[in-house]
């Protein structure tokens, strides 16, 4: 009998270890789960998880050990990484994991406010985007951007600014901001834009020369755009940018909760990064670091290149449909659940294929 396949007869998902009595089932999980090899794994016993929050219950690093992991849990509490979540790492793995904070206002700044077109960022692939809001309305409950700040991949600002709102005021929330009226009319020694003025700059460092049309394609010069919640702050600048180029942290499968809820910026950055952030008064430089560093954390995983989606840049092009056609119903229900897994293809575009 089949290694995968019970005494009972019953067929086991090479991924999620859930077992079928038939293999019909099975098949059609394959083609709803949408395993590949993308997704986080236990380094134990090498079972495939649809975030890490469910790979850090399997593996009692969250506080919270799932009953049939037990075994993984106290082979990880003796090993692991709680971080990374690797399950046995070198004695010195956790001086170069657990990230440090950095300082609210960087010193390696290449621009400050006002400055003209495409300029700005060098060569890098990537640009963080990171924005504080100001309350307008009668209640100040009404999000209005008055503070941008656009960070490298080297974590340099390329470009930071106060915002003049376009509208009054009502809250200025100064103890989680910092901002006072002043800096949005003097600037405070870093410059004041109008929000329009802020939004062609920062999509102009985003195009890197390339018209907005062109940047559509898959073949542009335009940058990646890191962030947690762009869309929050692209609205609010009035900005529009092709989905294919965002690389958002709220919005990452892997770094979501079970339910496919967002986790907020402070907890994956404590969590996956090891240091807190957003404590007193927040520079948007400190989220923009915090996002970029979980891009580049993510980006960084090693995972196989073919098979399972995981061939270029199409990889989650291809739709469960195409993996598993109706029609090679009876072919599909002869394989392993090995080649089954091998013909799963993602649900998401993994970041480690953009390198």
């Amino acid at each position: 009998m089949d290694s995968s396949s019970d005494a009972h007869g019953r067929h086991r998902c090479a991924a999620c270890f859930r077992q079928f009595n038939k293999m019909e089932h099975l098949v059609e999980h394959m083609r709803s789960a949408r395993h590949s090899p993308h997704e986080p794994r236990c380094g134990v016993c090498g079972k495939h998880c649809r975030s890490f929050e469910a790979l850090r219950d399997h593996l009692g690093a969250g506080g919270s050990t799932l009953p049939k992991a037990a075994s993984c849990a106290a082979a990880f509490a003796s090993r692991g990484c709680a971080i990374c979540l690797r399950a046995a790492v070198p004695p010195h793995h956790a001086a170069s994991c657990k990230l440090h904070r950095i300082p609210p206002v960087s010193a390696t700044r290449i621009t400050i406010g006002g400055g003209g077109g495409g300029g700005g960022g060098g060569g890098a692939r990537a640009l963080a985007l990171g924005c504080k809001m100001v309350g307008a309305g009668s209640d100040g409950s009404l999000d209005v951007v008055a503070r941008v700040c656009v960070v490298d991949e080297h974590e340099a600002i390329v470009f930071e600014t106060f915002v003049k709102p376009l509208i009054p005021v009502t809250n200025y929330r100064y103890e989680t901001t910092g901002i006072r009226p002043e800096h949005l009319r003097n600037g405070g020694g870093v410059g004041v834009m109008t929000v329009k003025a802020a939004a062609e700059r920062v999509q102009n460092l985003l195009l890197n020369g390339e018209q907005p049309w062109r940047a559509r394609s898959t073949a542009t010069r335009a940058r990646l755009l890191v962030g947690h919640g762009l869309e929050h702050d692209l609205e609010a600048l009035g900005l529009d940018y092709p989905a294919h180029l965002k690389r958002d942290t709220a919005a990452y499968p892997p770094l979501m909760k079970t339910s496919r809820l967002s986790n907020s910026l402070r907890f994956l950055t404590l969590t996956y990064l090891g240091y807190g952030i957003q404590t007193g008064h927040q520079h948007p430089y400190e989220d923009c670091v915090a996002a970029m560093r979980l891009y580049q954390r993510m980006k960084g995983q090693d995972h196989p290149r073919r098979g399972g989606g995981g061939g270029g840049d199409e990889a989650a092009a291809a739709s469960a449909e195409q993996a598993f056609p109706a029609w090679r119903q009876r072919e599909l229900e002869r394989m392993t659940p090995e080649e089954l897994l091998r013909l799963s293809t993602p649900d998401y575009r993994c970041w480690c294929l953009d390198d």
